[in-house]
């Protein structure tokens, strides 16, 4: 395995797709989401984004299968013609007309991310934060490669996201190896810098971001784990693996993601985390279960091992699983 030209296959693919889905976020509506069979919205952007990645990612690594989130099923459905005529128009006048010349080319795209994990595979999100997409804010699209249960490669591309030290308006792109440092690049000036987490010892001082979404965490139990460690700081909401590079960037120390106990069933995606993680790990952090369990990428499709997620500074992380073992409401988690 070339572990270097993978990468360059990943960092051309989420670098086309971040390019086509700041296009698309310019216009696109709430009115232009559908709702899935579990309820959450998926938009144009999340099937052009599969659509192209997972292409590109065809064509220069064509033995390694894509597990990803998205399937073609819901845009086959007759009062969905207008999106697919939408997505088709987008990734044409983009330049990908040969690739897409009809609506057989843009399903077939997608369901090469229909896969199952294997020994060595891809596993995508190709909108990771749909509502922070459809409000304008910050999403992410995550790639990770993923051989034997280990995380070894990673591409997260944020087109929202802002650096105070390194002002873009055109955001960020991470990548991860295993075993290397992580680096960062500014998509304005393709300047590179090494991505490591904060060196900050004081508590107080120190930042702590969650989910944007309620259904995606017990927001309550994780406001009181903040004011219990002594964050004087609010905790920052905010959408998708974009946590995950903030932290990774030294612009947050916390990122906690305690389970909805109004969903005590659900289990995390492993697309949801894979590429985060790897991203946090190697820029000097850790990442573990709330019980202080390394994530288990063996188990197919979900995190069905673990609960919950802490990715923290080396300085903070020890203190969180220790606090949290003392939580009654958390005493007997059942896997």
């Amino acid at each position: 395995m070339n572990t270097q030209k993978l990468l360059a296959a990943g960092e051309t693919a989420i670098k086309e797709a971040v390019r086509v889905t700041r296009k698309i976020q310019e216009y696109v509506r709430l009115a232009d989401s559908i709702i899935k069979d579990d309820l959450s919205p998926v938009t144009i952007a999340d099937f052009a984004a599969q659509a192209l990645i997972c292409r590109l990612l065809n064509r220069d690594t064509p033995t390694i299968p894509i597990v990803a989130e998205e399937t073609s099923s819901v845009l086959k459905e007759p009062s969905n013609q207008r999106s697919v005529k939408k997505i088709l128009s987008i990734l044409q006048d983009d330049g990908y007309n040969s690739c897409f010349t009809n609506q057989d080319d843009l399903f077939s795209s997608i369901d090469l991310g229909g896969q199952e994990p294997s020994d060595l595979f891809w596993t995508l999100d190709p909108i990771d934060g749909t509502k922070g997409f459809l409000r304008g804010e910050q999403f992410a699209i995550a790639l990770a490669l993923i051989e034997k249960g280990s995380v070894k490669l990673a591409v997260i591309g944020c087109p929202r996201l802002f650096i105070d030290d390194d002002p873009s308006t055109k955001g960020y792109l991470f990548l991860s190896q295993k075993n290397r440092l992580s680096t960062r690049i500014n998509l304005q000036t393709d300047h590179s810098t090494i991505a490591h987490v904060s060196e900050q010892k004081n508590i107080a001082a120190m930042r702590f971001v969650q989910s944007y979404e309620s259904a995606h965490g017990n927001l309550p139990l994780q406001l009181r784990i903040a004011e219990d460690l002594g964050f004087l700081k609010k905790p920052v909401q905010m959408d998708s693996q974009v946590k995950y590079s903030i932290v990774a960037c030294g612009q947050a120390e916390v990122y906690v993601r305690i389970p909805n106990p109004k969903r005590p069933e659900y289990r995390e995606k492993i697309w949801d985390h894979a590429a985060g993680a790897l991203l946090v790990e190697q820029a000097g952090g850790f990442v573990t279960d709330i019980s202080g369990k390394p994530l288990d990428f063996t188990r197919g499709k979900t995190l069905a091992a673990n609960h919950g997620i802490i990715a923290a500074t080396p300085s903070i992380h020890a203190k969180i699983v220790d606090l949290i073992k003392n939580y009654s409401e958390l005493s007997v988690v059942s896997l």
